[in-house]
């Protein structure tokens, strides 16, 4: 997440290379709604390295291509007007974000949340989330327990409340040394 004066963004792809030679460019998405961010029509933001101030997109087309999306945007038309693109970085206003189902959250409200373990008290702060398959799985600074995995499953949260920044947990036997 960046901020800019009051205005949050939040990543939605970097673009990894060109594609083609008619202004296409290769993204690799890293958001669960990348059908609807990157949709003919939709606007982003461009983030490049060394620039201070974003660049306002369109998209004109996309496409899925393996494990990325093919986006052209409305103006840009050959390779030498995109080939600056390479490492940019699509965002968006935090206010666009999709609305979650109860018990869904965006990875940006759940880092930094402090987490309590109900026999343990305070654990710590999430810092990273893991996604290994099945479930996610937060990890946890703890100055006590160092450094702590949590599946996040119905018997071990018990409650999320992003307002606050806190998560509530039971943690089974076992599962910090």
């Amino acid at each position: 997440m960046k901020i800019l004066g009051q205005t949050e963004y939040l990543n939605v792809g970097k673009i990894v290379n060109t594609q083609g030679l008619k202004g296409e460019v290769r993204v690799l998405a890293v958001t669960d709604f990348a059908e609807e961010r990157f949709a003919p029509g939709k606007e982003l933001l461009l983030f490049l390295p060394k620039s201070k101030e974003p660049i306002a997109l369109t998209v004109e087309t996309s496409r899925r291509h393996k494990n990325f999306y093919i986006l052209k945007f409305v103006g840009y038309d050959h390779i030498n007007e995109v080939e600056k693109f390479r490492d940019g970085e699509l965002k968006v206003n935090r206010e666009d974000t999709v609305e979650l189902e109860e018990n869904e959250f965006y990875y940006f409200e759940i880092i930094d949340c402090l987490v309590e373990d109900e026999t343990r008290g305070e654990l710590g702060k999430i810092t990273e989330i893991l996604t290994p398959g099945a479930n996610d799985v937060w990890v946890v600074q703890s100055k006590k327990y160092g450094e702590v995995l949590i599946p996040y499953i119905e018997s071990v949260v018990k409650s999320v409340d992003v307002k606050n920044k806190k998560v509530f947990v039971d943690l089974p036997e076992g599962l910090i040394d």
